[in-house]
């Protein structure tokens, strides 16, 4: 599966962006799919995932803000995400998986999230 995340962008803080994560030879209805993100200097965090199930999962500093969602029929992913924060600065990847025996992977280029004070 390829992926590819766009939707990133300069926002304030407060702001609001949306970012997709389009799939290219599988749909998400067949994988588990989920958000990662790497700040300047530091190594890849998990942010939230998204189950075949539908099922949703979120790391703490997000809870609240963050919203992830998909929808098989155009085979994307998105994540919404409100009152960003400077510390929400990085670079974001989206990720699949078959099931819970494998870990996250098919990483495209990612999108470059800035959050300004």
């Amino acid at each position: 599966v390829q992926l590819q995340a766009s939707g990133g962008g300069l926002v304030q803080a407060g702001g609001s962006l949306r970012l997709s994560c389009a799939a290219d030879g599988g749909t998400f209805s067949s994988y588990d799919g989920a958000w990662f993100r790497q700040a300047p200097g530091k190594g890849r965090e998990f942010v939230a995932a998204i189950l075949r199930s539908g099922t949703t999962s979120y790391v703490d500093s997000v809870k609240g803000r963050f919203t992830i969602s998909k929808d098989n029929a155009k085979n994307t992913m998105y994540l919404q995400m409100n009152s960003l924060k400077p510390e929400d600065t990085a670079i974001y990847y989206c990720g699949v998986r078959r099931n819970s025996a494998y870990r996250y992977g098919g990483w495209g280029q990612g999108t470059l999230v800035t959050v300004s004070s």
